[in-house]
């Protein structure tokens, strides 16, 4: 599958959800997003560019979880874009464990609350991290991204194919205060490289 996306700094959670329902948005999740990134000591993974990743849905009624490989990143029209495969499954600690026992370690922690959406095919998830800025996601078609960032209403010139280690460094030079992507960095009991985010 091509993963296909943009991101920008969130300005009113409230009411850029309020827009994104008022245009036919349905909420599919809201509740805790729990990303392990994995890769080998040798981060040969991040040398090629490609993502090895656990990721956890939680929430009062339900926990959910998947594991996905992305590859290179790559840019198209201004769109981010890379090949993406991903599959459920029951047992997030047996998934965890298995890819202990292949060698892979945790090399990024992503903790964040988030509200997702789907509206006409495309994937709009907002997103609060434990010390960052608020980010909406648009994923999904061209056209469908474009759709969606005029319901949620942020300007089109605020949102962009960087990844995620540039709003950081964003918020970081604005606040003076170091992000933290992870409940164990706001706790001060981890600290992640940032070019693993």
């Amino acid at each position: 599958m091509r993963e296909v996306e943009l991101k920008a700094v969130v300005d009113d959670w409230a009411e850029r959800r309020r827009r994104v329902e008022a245009a036919g948005g349905v909420l599919t999740f809201a509740g805790r997003l729990e990303d392990r990134r994995y890769d080998t000591p040798t981060r040969e993974l991040a040398r090629r560019d490609e993502v090895l990743r656990l990721r956890v849905y939680r929430s009062a009624e339900r926990t959910s979880a998947e594991i996905g490989w992305k590859g290179a990143v790559g840019y198209d029209g201004g769109y981010k874009v890379r090949e993406e495969v991903e599959t459920g499954t029951d047992d997030p600690g047996a998934t965890a464990r298995i890819l202990e026992q292949l060698g892979y370690v945790v090399t990024r922690a992503i903790d964040r609350e988030i509200a997702q959406y789907e509206l006409d095919g495309t994937i709009v998830r907002f997103e609060r991290y434990p010390r960052m800025d608020d980010l909406v996601e648009v994923e999904g078609s061209p056209e469908g991204i474009e759709r969606a960032i005029a319901a949620i209403g942020i300007p089109r010139a605020e949102f962009t194919a960087e990844r995620l280690p540039e709003f950081v460094r964003r918020y970081q030079a604005r606040t003076g205060t170091t992000a933290a992507l992870s409940d164990d960095e706001a706790a001060g009991t981890a600290h992640y490289a940032l070019e693993d985010a």
